[in-house]
């Protein structure tokens, strides 16, 4: 079976920057930023093979409008399947302390 292509919108890869940059001010060693990324990466590229692997949001609305997201370390990475075009969509990555709901609809 051929794998799923992964897209990020323009929004993820700008919050993903922000986080990097977050990391690497509060931890003061650029090196942990990096580590946080490479994890980061490793758990959207395990999507390729298994795109359903992330969990459905607790809240209706967002699972309604086929939301789905992975965790990786305390950040949530938001994304939806296009099974017919075998199309993961990156849509959002997200502090799992923020008030994500309202940063998605």
């Amino acid at each position: 079976m051929s794998k799923y292509q992964i897209l990020r919108t323009a929004k993820a890869d700008e919050q993903i920057s922000d986080i990097i940059h977050y990391v690497a001010a509060d931890s003061g060693d650029p090196m942990v930023a990096l580590a946080c990324l490479d994890r980061m990466e490793q758990e959207i590229r395990r999507l390729e093979d298994f795109p359903f692997i992330g969990s459905v949001p607790r809240y209706a609305v967002l699972r309604h409008r086929g939301y789905r997201y992975l965790i990786s370390d305390r950040w949530l990475v938001f994304y939806k399947v296009n099974e017919k075009e075998r199309l993961v969509i990156v849509y959002a990555v997200l502090d799992a302390r923020q008030d994500y709901l309202n940063l998605l609809i």
